[in-house]
């Protein structure tokens, strides 16, 4: 089961089991963490599950899709780590991910 260290905008971490195949964006809401709104319930349309990947982690997700980067392109806290936590699928690892949630305010 892979850790993931949410880094939530209010400075606190949170650390959540994920399960294979779950999203980064349903292990935070099934957590109540905070930030990660999910208005659009993963369907890759809002993106109000943006968040921070860096670089070191990108190797466990697949690449973003054009849709997923066209979001992003829109969104005014973007940098070279954002994509939506409702694209990264956490794949079958025991490997320990950080990840800063945007802040969303």
């Amino acid at each position: 089961m892979t850790k993931v260290t949410y880094h939530l905008p209010d400075g606190t971490t949170e650390q959540v089991d994920v399960e294979p195949g779950e999203t980064l964006m349903n292990a935070s809401l099934r957590n109540n963490l905070s930030g990660i709104v999910a208005e659009c319930a993963g369907s890759c349309a809002c993106a109000t599950c943006h968040v921070h990947l860096p670089k070191e982690y990108t190797h466990f997700f697949a690449e973003p899709t054009d849709e997923e980067t066209d979001l992003i392109a829109y969104l005014d806290a973007a940098d070279d780590d954002s994509r939506l936590s409702c694209q990264l699928v956490v794949g079958d690892s025991d490997a320990e991910i950080h990840v800063r949630v945007a802040d969303s305010r």
